[in-house]
């Protein structure tokens, strides 16, 4: 007689159920790991304040108080005058470049009480005598001391000098001499665009400003000269002196 065949058990086996749970966990474990690790937290913020407007919980900051501030802007200057320390380099300066060009001994600096910088020259060696036009022969020194006095941020004041000798000519003074020179010496640096005519200006004195007293001819060869005054950071027509100005 035929052994009877085993039916198989209804419904799902007990191990099934119990593995189905441990996957299931291990599913929700993992979304959670993942969705914790990539958390944007402008879209929580975002779902932050969507959640509190749905409940009424969302409250509005006053608006406080804005004011541009105002800075006074500092006044105006003409110039910005230079520390001392600064304009007694540029005198060293002078100086040296002086003595590198060799014109030490055609050329003296000076340093004057209000910080300007005298470059003095003997009429001798720019004009002949009793002359008011450049003598050729002082070209390159001009052009020399240009160049000396070019990078600094300087104006160049030039004046002429006499002694208080009487010219030959009756309708012409020491005065005239002395403002012709300064102007040949300026329409010199001029018309060949050697030194701006911005920084320039050209004025004389006569025998008005001797070194020396006019009593022997070797002090009167000293007072008859023409001076460079160098001054730092000032318009050319400003000057603490009262000066004739003479328009080029």
């Amino acid at each position: 007689m035929a052994k009877k065949q085993e039916e198989c058990p209804r419904g799902v086996p007990a191990w099934v159920v119990t593995y189905s749970d441990l996957v299931t966990l291990l599913l929700t474990f993992f979304v959670l790991l993942l969705s914790m690790a990539s958390m944007d937290p402008v879209k929580f913020v975002q779902a932050k304040s969507s959640i509190r407007d749905s409940f009424g919980w969302r409250t509005t900051a006053a608006p406080k108080k804005f004011s541009i501030p105002v800075i006074q802007s500092p006044p105006e200057s003409k110039f910005t005058p230079i520390p001392r320390e600064t304009k007694l380099t540029y005198f060293k300066k002078v100086k040296n470049d002086l003595e590198l060009t060799k014109l030490m001994d055609q050329v003296e600096a000076v340093q004057r009480d209000d910080d300007s910088i005298v470059l003095r020259i003997n009429d001798s060696i720019l004009f002949d005598k009793g002359k008011t036009n450049l003598n050729p022969s002082s070209y390159p020194l001009l052009r020399k001391i240009a160049d000396i006095i070019r990078p600094l941020p300087m104006t160049m004041r030039i004046e002429g000098h006499t002694d208080n000798t009487p010219t030959t000519l009756a309708a012409t003074t020491n005065w005239d001499i002395s403002v012709a020179r300064a102007v040949s010496v300026m329409r010199f640096y001029n018309q060949g665009q050697i030194f701006s005519i911005d920084r320039m200006a050209a004025v004389g004195y006569g025998a008005t400003e001797p070194l020396q007293p006019n009593t022997t001819d070797a002090n009167r060869a000293k007072n008859r000269r023409v001076e460079f005054i160098l001054n730092s950071n000032r318009k050319v027509d400003r000057y603490n002196r009262p000066t004739s100005r003479i328009p080029f």
